[in-house]
């Protein structure tokens, strides 16, 4: 064929017909054009504004809950997924949240009380599920505390944890929170910090009632009334307060600062055998402390639950481990980290809120079953 001149008709599709690798049945390529999700249609599939998808997706607390999953089952439905650097660029967070577990500042992280670990894993699964990142510090040495998280854009707030028994620490971290860091903590010495506790009165209430129903009537109670560990004043309140609404007058064994809980609770059991007051219970503060104590009754030849009936307060893994069983009532971890994670989502968006408590139940096991 010369150049410029026009292929005969059909000349196409001979050449066609003569390409080995040519389907007949083939329909004409096209291109295709991808649509892309927008949060618009996430809005108009769960039946909200577009900016509540927003809110809902970015874990802003003034959403409700049954809003919240409505708007995440739409997204999944659509396979929505949120442009995390745009939304980083439209707000000025960073999606993530800081965690600074609080050590003694001699104390090595393979011996932090293990209260503390199952309170980390709460908080880090909470905002997970609010789709933020954390990033976590184990804290204790005065010259290695650091919580500048916002300031450097590292973290939108700060959660803290830990032994009130680092007060540097915690006054290093006070100090952050009157110069306006958002930060919400668990086991705080400082009454004006914003914090989340376990509701230790009704705690203590039930480990006391239950060793009365289990038939035990002379109960002693390891704890303090001046510890920079708030909450063991409050549950020595309630066990005293259900003693004396019984007729029966509270006892009360303190235990020595600056030791492990182990050996504080160990020492207390000593002093109160050497006493030679007459005791036939003990309600322990912590897990730890009671399981230091039941070491002390073993050793002792005193029989548990027999002759001592023990419950200690934390839920910690090691005390169903115990011989016997260590009964203990425990927060609901899992509310714990919720309602930790929720709160500083409040401050950061500074939405007022209260200091709130976490519901607790007792689990009664072969420590305090006669």
């Amino acid at each position: 064929m010369k150049a410029g001149q026009v292929p005969p008709k059909g000349a196409k599709n001979a050449a066609m017909e003569d390409d080995p690798n040519h389907d007949p049945l083939a329909a004409p390529l096209k291109a295709k054009r991808r649509y892309r999700v927008t949060s618009f249609d996430v809005a108009a599939e769960a039946g909200v504004s577009q900016s509540t998808v927003s809110r809902a997706l970015a874990g802003d607390p003034v959403v409700s809950e049954a809003t919240r999953r409505r708007v995440e089952a739409a997204a999944a439905k659509l396979n929505y997924h949120v442009d995390e650097n745009a939304a980083r660029l439209r707000t000025g967070r960073t999606g993530t949240l800081a965690v600074v577990v609080i050590c003694r500042p001699d104390e090595e992280v393979k011996n932090f009380n293990p209260f503390h670990f199952a309170l980390l894993g709460s908080v880090c699964a909470a905002a997970s599920r609010r789709r933020h990142e954390t990033i976590v510090s184990f804290q204790g040495a005065p010259e290695h505390l650091w919580g500048l998280y916002q300031e450097q854009r590292k973290a939108d707030g700060l959660i803290v944890i830990g032994t009130s028994e680092n007060p540097q620490a915690w006054d290093y971290f006070h100090g952050l929170a009157q110069e306006g860091a958002h930060l919400v903590c668990w086991g705080s010495p400082h009454e004006d910090l914003d914090w989340v506790r376990s509701d230790n009165l009704a705690g203590a209430r039930m480990a006391t009632q239950h060793l009365i129903d289990s038939g035990y009537r002379n109960i002693v109670c390891i704890a303090s009334e001046t510890s920079a560990q708030r909450q063991f004043k409050e549950r020595y309140d309630g066990y005293a307060a259900l003693l004396r609404e019984n007729g029966m007058v509270p006892r009360l064994i303190t235990f020595e600062e600056g030791l492990t809980r182990d050996e504080q609770g160990r020492r207390a059991a000593v002093e109160l055998i050497r006493s030679g007051l007459p005791f036939d219970a003990i309600f322990a503060c912590c897990d730890e402390m009671a399981l230091g104590a039941l070491r002390v009754l073993r050793e002792q030849g005193i029989a548990v639950p027999e002759q001592v009936g023990l419950v200690g307060f934390d839920g910690i893994r090691a005390g169903a481990h115990s011989a016997p069983p260590l009964s203990s009532v425990e927060p609901d971890f899992q509310m714990a980290g919720e309602v930790l994670v929720d709160r500083l989502l409040s401050v950061i968006a500074e939405v007022p809120g209260e200091k709130k408590r976490v519901a607790v139940r007792l689990l009664p096991r072969g420590s305090s079953r006669r």
